[in-house]
């Protein structure tokens, strides 16, 4: 099975430039925990994600002004990603390895198509009980992950 196979391409994305507040209410109206931030919705480069870890840990939390974009306060650097190619099974050690409950899919190397999250990888594994509490148990690991990329 691919990433393509159990990514949700129907995703809602923010640029840099937009409101933190935007980002939040996308997430609210969605009911996820990031959005995936594009140089703009015509060519989805992928410039990076907003977690609403990110909203509460860097804007909130610092007592940001209202007025805050989001580059401002994304996750940029050392982002993960898989392509719609990409092995089912190796979509899960990325994400046991770098301990992210969600990861974008993109394709022509920055061009943003999905996002596969902890949920996606629930259903599809449901059948393997066993399993699916491996790799749940191998994400939520305490500690560990990048810094910025704050456990999603």
């Amino acid at each position: 099975m691919k990433a393509r196979d159990i990514m949700t391409s129907d995703i809602e994305v923010v640029t840099p430039n937009d409101p933190v507040s935007r980002a939040a209410q996308l997430m609210r109206d969605a009911d996820v925990g990031i959005i995936p931030v594009v140089d703009d919705a015509s060519n989805m480069r992928l410039r990076g994600v907003i977690t609403d870890r990110d909203i509460a840990v860097r804007h909130v939390a610092e007592r940001h002004q209202q007025e805050c974009r989001v580059g401002d306060h994304m996750t940029d650097s050392d982002l993960s990603t898989v392509t719609p190619d990409t092995d089912l099974e190796e979509v899960v050690r990325l994400m046991e390895r770098e301990q992210i409950r969600r990861v974008p899919v993109v394709e022509n190397g920055d061009r943003l198509v999905g996002i596969i999250a902890q949920a996606d990888l629930a259903r599809e594994e449901a059948p393997s009980l066993e399993r699916l509490g491996e790799v749940l148990e191998g994400i939520s690991e305490p500690g560990g992950g990048r810094p910025g990329e704050m456990r999603r």
